[in-house]
């Protein structure tokens, strides 16, 4: 194999797509490749409750290919772009819808990072 190949154990593997397997975690993956996003814009965006969203994020948090960062109160999630999986998520990403739109009208609703 090529040495740009970045080669990710078969188990890693395993359980990142078995997570991205589920059609919100992938959702939310590829609208975090695109922006940081706060719990409350994916509560808008996939119309789930909180706790629902949260726990989704946490699983993508608990392989470590989703980070968060605090900013007062708010938390917001990123992608994790140093994740050994990483290159392999980024190339599934490619062929898929982009989100950026999903984010545009979330911001011209006034509802992007509204955490009230």
């Amino acid at each position: 194999m090529s040495g740009t190949i970045s080669l990710v154990e078969i188990e890693t593997a395993s359980k990142i797509l078995k997570l991205l397997g589920d059609k919100t975690r992938l959702g939310m993956v590829a609208m975090l490749s695109e922006d940081e996003c706060c719990v409350c814009e994916f509560v808008e965006l996939f119309q789930m409750s909180q706790p629902s969203v949260s726990q989704h994020l946490r699983k993508l948090r608990d392989v470590g290919l989703v980070e968060e960062t605090r900013r007062g109160q708010w938390i917001f999630y990123r992608i994790n772009t140093s994740h050994e999986a990483y290159p392999m998520v980024q190339t599934l990403l490619v062929h898929l819808p982009d989100q950026r739109s999903k984010l545009i009208e979330l911001e011209q609703r006034g509802l992007r990072v509204s955490c009230d």
